[in-house]
């Protein structure tokens, strides 16, 4: 009977390149990496874009699958990116109080924002799984990165890269590394899987 099914809660390490969805006629999908009855079984929590990489959630508990989503529960979500561009004070500031997106009449709500290393295009060119610097952006040997950290309690469309477009700059690489109190179990390959662990569970319902 359907409700004496287990309730199953996985933990995925999304590579690049997939969408983030159970079947797909022209795109490889997140669930191509999945064994064949746990294709038919799970769902995936919320969604990453094609080239975004990191933790993604899947269950068969649509209830839990629904809170967890729920933007009346403001759930943190923090992504690791390194971008084109500088982030000074000001822009710092616009990030963490919430800035206007294209097309959607009110600034994102309040974010954290934590500023890692600055860098070249060039030195993080393994990250882009073969491919060159000049297919991302013009003139990259010049080209100034930062790295960061960025905490969000919304899952707007492209929201990180859009809050970064916002201020001037233009993510190359983003990795969500966090939902809730939950991190990516970084042993976990690009494309690894595994079972949550039941204080991982209470991670997340807290």
């Amino acid at each position: 009977m359907a409700g004496t099914e287990e309730k199953l809660y996985y933990m995925f390490h999304k590579p690049s390149g997939c969408i983030t969805a159970r079947k797909d006629a022209q795109h490889k999908t997140v669930m191509d990496y999945f064994e064949q009855d746990l294709q038919e079984k799970l769902h995936p929590v919320g969604r990453l874009d094609k080239d975004t990489e990191g933790l993604l959630l899947l269950t068969n508990d649509g209830k839990w699958n629904h809170s967890l989503m729920h933007p009346d529960n403001h759930v943190e979500k923090t992504y690791f990116f390194w971008a084109v561009g500088e982030l000074n004070q000001e822009k710092r500031q616009q990030l963490e109080q919430g800035v206007f997106l294209r097309s959607e009449p009110e600034k994102t709500k309040p974010a954290k924002l934590e500023i890692l290393a600055p860098g070249k295009l060039q030195d993080i060119e393994d990250l882009f799984y073969g491919k060159k610097c000049s297919n991302i952006v013009k003139n990259p040997r010049n080209q100034d990165i930062i790295s960061g950290y960025l905490t969000i309690r919304e899952g707007k469309k492209h929201q990180v890269k859009r809050m970064l477009k916002a201020v001037g700059c233009y993510v190359v690489y983003l990795k969500r590394i966090r939902i809730g109190a939950l991190e990516l179990d970084e042993s976990l390959p690009r494309g690894g899987y595994r079972k949550l662990t039941p204080e991982e569970l209470e991670f997340l319902y807290k």
